[in-house]
């Protein structure tokens, strides 16, 4: 994947992101999806879908499946991971993924509901000592202690990391899986409760009251707001704002489902990611 150059790179494996991606296939053009292991949690857990035209009855997972097969059949790229930056050249986006580079011509994102912050004021601190991307970040914090919180076992990898560079590693895992860490790294069990520092970063307090004093802190693993991730994308009502062509303030740059806001259904999500497929087509055919 290092170095390849894409028509169009989709953020997200959702039915918004699966729809764009089959109708820019169709238009020839080369596509790459960057999703989660499971695509559209809420859909995922969805006992019954009644108002899916053509389809009543449905479990969530069932249909979420038979996108995927669809994609899957076409041939279309996906990779189970995210994206940890963004940003635009020449009229190219580099987008990093796994500490490797590559380019895509046109961006849709897909992402699903809005970000939630884990933390209070974790917009206010963002910058100043708490950060989305350890392997982006990470040489700010050599020879220091960080913290990093994790909403999956991906974030493993940059723990691991840190702990080559890093005075000392704290790991706040919120998932259950099997974790393969670095024998420097100390996991805490608990849950986190607030940012300790008023200016910048000074520790973490956990919900039973304990204090963890560190200099960085990473919320790795949770899905990182659009507008932090491409800078300048414009938001309204902690939405991404689009048009109906579902252009965003930036050119390239596509966005479709939920991210753009309610009606949080899969019809209206379908229905975005084929405009949104078709007009990046369109918009890559230009260039």
């Amino acid at each position: 994947m290092q170095n390849e150059f894409y028509d169009i790179t989709i953020l997200g494996c959702g039915p918004a992101g699966l729809s764009a991606a089959i109708n820019a296939t169709i238009r020839n053009k080369k596509v790459l999806i960057i999703g989660a292991e499971i695509c559209s949690p809420p859909l995922h857990k969805a006992q019954k879908i009644d108002n899916y035209l053509g389809i009543p009855g449905v479990r969530g997972e069932e249909l979420l499946n038979r996108f995927m097969e669809h994609a899957l059949d076409m041939g279309i790229e996906i990779i189970s991971t995210k994206a940890e930056a963004i940003n635009e050249a020449e009229g190219v986006y580099n987008i990093l993924v796994k500490g490797e580079l590559l380019k895509s011509k046109a961006i849709i994102i897909a992402t699903g509901i809005p970000y939630k912050p884990t933390l209070p004021r974790e917009e206010d601190m963002l910058g100043r000592g708490l950060g989305y991307c350890a392997t982006c970040d990470g040489p700010i914090y050599r020879s220091k202690d960080v913290l990093l919180i994790a909403h999956s076992s991906e974030a493993e990898s940059e723990a691991n990391y840190m702990a080559e560079i890093c005075r000392k590693v704290y790991y706040l895992p919120l998932y259950q899986e099997t974790m393969e860490l670095d024998p420097r790294i100390e996991t805490i069990n608990g849950k986190p409760g607030e940012i300790i520092g008023s200016d910048f970063v000074q520790g973490l307090k956990l919900k039973d009251g304990s204090e963890i004093r560190v200099e960085g802190l990473f919320v790795l693993g949770g899905e990182t707001a659009p507008d932090r991730l491409i800078p300048g994308l414009e938001i309204s009502d902690k939405h991404i704002k689009v048009n109906r062509q579902q252009e965003t303030n930036l050119p390239g740059v596509f966005a479709a489902g939920d991210c753009t806001g309610p009606p949080y259904q899969v019809a209206k999500s379908v229905g975005e990611g084929q405009v949104a497929g078709l007009n990046a087509s369109k918009y890559v055919g230009k260039k």
